[in-house]
């Protein structure tokens, strides 16, 4: 085939539409990352004058110096308790979902239908707030404990049923090979199943890990201590007394005379938060595309 004639083919044209559609869309999700940056690094007076820019308007660094001048140590403590609480939530949670969805998928466990419907049962009624916080405080003492950040969203059944699909296709004669061995099930648990299910393990994992990460709820509820404020939470109290300040909902005095740049605070707040994220993300991706492509490939 000639160069002519493959530029005229219909494969090429698919090919050529295909890499302009994903280059479109690449464009459009990395347009509003550029624009929080940029507004970052711009002065406030002249966000406020000319709204949104993708290029910083009179470049600064202000917003920055303010954020981390005021309150730089606490940024870093807050940063350690949100990577502690990631890291720790994230393997309880993996232990935890993965145990019961192994179990759940064997066949031969009596009143697994029950068990599974009494977990599907809570994702559709709820008891409502007031009794969750009442147990949690009354019942599990998590009120300013790293436990409060930590054991609310430590089981997830959404993903419980998502890593069941992983487990119940691992061949049952590989169970029963192991039985004959003498292998209990925790022994196939830990040394046949996790194995075969590790793309679905580190898939689920990562939306603990992200879940964990973006988590300011359970802060709000149990936590007042604040040396134990996970990032996401620490940003927001200081975003709100920004607002609240340039608002003048502040009463008269020192504060009410201050200028602060409150537009570009929210965008630098968020490149604070999502910066660890975004460095980290190229070297998780591969995950998810081979957790999506595992399950959608069927035999």
């Amino acid at each position: 085939m000639t160069r002519k004639t493959r530029l005229f083919s219909a494969d090429f044209w698919v090919k050529a539409v295909a890499y302009f559609v994903i280059a479109f869309f690449a464009v459009c999700c990395l347009y509003p990352l550029i624009m929080v940056l940029s507004v970052s690094f711009s002065d406030n007076t002249e966000v406020m004058k000319y709204g949104y820019s993708i290029i910083p308007q009179n470049f600064s660094k202000d917003t920055y110096l303010y954020l981390f001048a005021h309150s730089g140590v606490r940024i870093l403590r807050s940063y350690g308790v949100t990577i502690g609480i990631t890291i720790v939530g994230t393997l309880a949670s993996m232990l935890v979902t993965s145990m019961i969805s192994f179990a759940i998928s064997i066949k031969d466990l009596k009143y697994r239908n029950v068990i599974a419907y009494i977990c599907n049962f809570t994702i559709i009624f709820s008891a409502g707030l007031i009794p969750w916080y009442y147990v949690c405080v009354n019942w599990y003492h998590m009120k300013d404990t790293y436990a409060g950040l930590i054991l609310p969203s430590l089981f997830s059944v959404w993903n419980m049923f998502l890593m069941r699909t992983y487990f119940e296709a691992v061949p049952a004669s590989l169970y029963e090979s192991a039985k004959i061995d003498g292998a209990n099930y925790f022994q196939i648990y830990w040394k046949i199943a996790i194995p075969l299910c590790k793309t679905a393990m580190l898939t689920v994992g990562l939306m603990y890990a992200l879940c964990y990460w973006n988590d300011w709820w359970n802060a709000l509820m149990f936590i007042n201590d604040r040396d134990k404020f996970p990032l996401q939470y620490f940003l927001y109290n200081i975003l709100s007394n920004v607002n609240a300040i340039s608002s003048g909902r502040i009463p008269s005095g020192a504060a009410a005379n201050l200028k602060l740049p409150a537009e570009t605070v929210k965008m630098a707040v968020t490149m604070i938060t999502i910066g660890p994220i975004i460095f980290l993300y190229p070297f998780i991706q591969k995950y998810f595309v081979d957790g999506i492509m595992t399950g959608a490939v069927k035999e």
